[in-house]
């Protein structure tokens, strides 16, 4: 795929311009839609996941929905609002918000608020800093590598200090301890590494010292080697996984095809732990079987796939990274916590985007789309060049380099368009 496939239909007539102006601030319907989807779908499933477990530990049967909507609030004005905020004021504001997330991971610490054997929130429970850290730390490296673009190949200018932002996050996340999290930003960093042209080399450099990185986790964390544990135990025979697991495969084996019904499942009342959060797809594929399930893990398909869309026609490579690393950290989040609850990854406390009740995650992922649409806006009329492009191209041929020199094409493609 050249260079040229990707250039924005431009003329000098006045009428054109007239006619292409409205069409930058439209915005991506499909992803409207989808993350409409998701929002009221995660409503329902989590009031009928939570009423119970409300009312035995806050005395109230909506205490978490109602939190939660209140969360969803705040959510959706801060994603409008970045849906109008250029994308570009971000190389402006990313070390502020990079500070910002540093010093709060730093206060988790200081604070030292315990809840379920982890220190991970402030402000007694209500703010979960480590999902502001993953939110920021895409916006961060895509802003730096943009600006890096030309001298990503070389090690001292591009994986060095790749890893030096990745270690610093990622160490302060480890300290909570927040495996998972850990893990979600080192895949983050490698994939936007990846996207913006990293040399083969260096990524399987990176790929090699995150593995490094991950066995010498298991090997000093008692929390990481109880995990590994668990999850090769559960593996070998699923009768003796960890409780968590024995209890959410349960759930599932209940739901068959079609499940018992939304507000009918037991399990999330027999003790199936933090049913509103961790393993609110168990609860869905209780009451709504194996159909909910693939229709859940549709939605979020359809959520990367548009986000990837966005992505590919972005006005930039700054737009192209921020798209990306936005939607796969969403993705990768629901990856996570869905393959966790049927006992395919080893234990992760990853909530599912949208759905679990959780103010931190729910505003941090709204926030991505408001990011996400803004990025869909913009590229309705601006200009690509050819070397700003070149890597991305390149990427998504598979990385297979043309070694020719490539000319942009000034009239972009019908099929591009649509």
């Amino acid at each position: 795929m050249g260079t040229g496939a990707f250039v924005k239909e431009h003329s000098n007539h006045p009428d054109d311009e007239q006619k292409a102006s409205p069409r930058r601030y439209s915005i991506d319907i499909p992803l409207m839609l989808t993350l409409t989807a998701l929002i009221v779908f995660g409503l329902t499933m989590l009031f009928s996941a939570s009423w119970d477990f409300s009312l035995l530990i806050f005395d109230s049967a909506t205490y978490l929905f109602t939190r939660q909507l209140m969360w969803l609030g705040i959510g959706i004005i801060l994603a409008f609002l970045l849906s109008r905020l250029d994308y570009h004021y971000w190389r402006k504001l990313v070390i502020f918000a990079m500070l910002g997330a540093i010093i709060s991971l730093i206060m988790v610490l200081i604070v030292s608020e315990s809840r379920h054997g982890a220190v991970r929130t402030i402000l007694d429970g209500s703010v979960q800093p480590s999902e502001l850290a993953k939110l920021v730390t895409v916006i961060y490296l895509s802003a730096w590598l943009y600006s890096k673009r030309e001298q990503i190949s070389n090690v001292q200018l591009g994986l060095l200090p790749l890893g030096v932002i990745l270690g610093i996050i990622g160490g302060l996340i480890y300290l909570q301890p927040d495996l998972s999290a850990v893990g979600t930003v080192l895949i983050l960093g490698g994939l936007l590494f990846f996207i913006a042209g990293g040399d083969l080399k260096q990524i399987t450099i990176l790929l090699l010292a995150a593995l490094f990185f991950g066995w010498l986790v298991v090997k000093v964390s008692p929390t990481g080697q109880q995990r590994i544990q668990d999850f090769w135990t559960g593996i070998m025979d699923p009768m003796q996984a960890s409780y968590h697991v024995r209890r959410s495969l349960e759930a599932i084996v209940k739901g068959g095809i079609f499940g018992v019904g939304i507000g009918r499942a037991d399990t999330k009342l027999t003790g199936l732990p933090v049913p509103p959060t961790d393993s609110i797809f168990a609860v869905i594929t209780e009451e709504l079987g194996l159909f909910g399930a693939i229709g859940t893990l549709g939605l979020y398909a359809m959520l990367v796939w548009r986000g990837l869309v966005i992505a590919r026609r972005a006005p930039d490579m700054l737009g192209t990274l921020l798209a990306s690393g936005l939607v796969f950290w969403i993705g990768i989040e629901a990856l996570i916590n869905m393959t966790v609850m049927v006992g395919l990854m080893p234990f992760a406390g990853n909530a599912l985007p949208f759905i679990s009740a959780g103010g931190s995650n729910l505003v941090a992922s709204l926030s991505a789309i408001g990011i996400l649409l803004n990025v869909s806006r913009q590229s309705r009329n601006a200009a690509l060049t050819d070397e700003e492009w070149r890597e991305y191209s390149a990427t998504l041929d598979l990385r297979r380099r043309n070694r020719r020199r490539r000319v942009s094409r000034p009239v972009r493609s019908a099929e591009c368009e649509r």
